[in-house]
């Protein structure tokens, strides 16, 4: 039987590639956890020497596989059972650490939905369908992992799954010049091509976000948005 006030110990995993301008603020978000495995690809800039400041702290590399096979690399290194997935720039706030901590004395599930709160050009942005934005990312290894996709993987899981209450935040995208270069490179990734989806989906997707999914009432912001999405649509069916 559990004792109710031991938790199970948990990994925290973070794959970087010149992450220094969020890092330290990433890694202080989680430092609660029993480990921080950084999984890195070849970074040049400060990244090692600001994980080397978190003494349960762990920096490894790894040439680039794709993001689905290097974050299954990265899970199958963590030395603990529970794991939790979190990007470069996203930080567990207070609420979800304890949340977190206390979900793990005795889990009702063996993986967990969490909400994520998207900063978008310096504001977090609570509609177009981007909040509460549900992923899994805190699980319990041996009974789920990610499919191998190059981009846009995601978790099987192999078990029922809850749902935390808190959220973490995701520092997006700062400018519209760093949506327009990272979503170019997904489109690239992962491209679909089909003339008549690049030319119908994109209206589509707009009017979805912007209308549907309530973007106008994030203002300006919301209008910007929907568009760069529509545009990345256009992208993802043209290459």
């Amino acid at each position: 039987m559990n004792n109710p006030n031991q938790k199970n110990a948990l990994s925290v995993l973070i794959l970087t590639f010149n992450s220094q301008k969020y890092l330290d603020e990433v890694l202080k978000s989680a430092s609660f956890a029993d480990e921080i495995l950084i999984l890195d690809s070849g970074s040049s800039d400060d990244t090692r020497h600001i994980v080397n400041k978190y003494q349960n702290a762990k920096f490894i590399s790894h040439e680039w596989l794709g993001f689905g096979k290097m974050k299954n690399y990265g899970v199958n290194a963590c030395k603990n059972a529970w794991v939790f997935v979190l990007d470069s720039d996203e930080i567990i706030t207070q609420n979800l650490q304890r949340e977190i901590s206390n979900e793990l004395k005795n889990p009702a599930f063996n993986a967990y939905k969490v909400a994520r709160l998207n900063y978008f050009f310096g504001a977090p942005l609570r509609h177009l369908g981007l909040y509460p934005d549900y992923t899994i990312r805190l699980f319990n290894k041996n009974y789920a992992n990610f499919s191998t996709e190059a981009v846009h993987e995601k978790i099987l899981a192999d078990c029922k799954i809850g749902a935390l209450k808190e959220h973490f935040l995701h520092y997006a995208y700062e400018n519209i010049e760093q949506f327009i270069a990272k979503q170019n490179r997904y489109s690239s990734l992962n491209p679909k091509k089909s003339r008549l989806k690049a030319l119908f989906s994109p209206f589509w997707t707009f009017f979805k976000l912007y209308v549907i999914k309530a973007g106008f009432l994030d203002g300006w912001r919301g209008f910007i948005v929907a568009k760069l999405y529509a545009q990345y649509t256009f992208w993802k069916y043209i290459k």
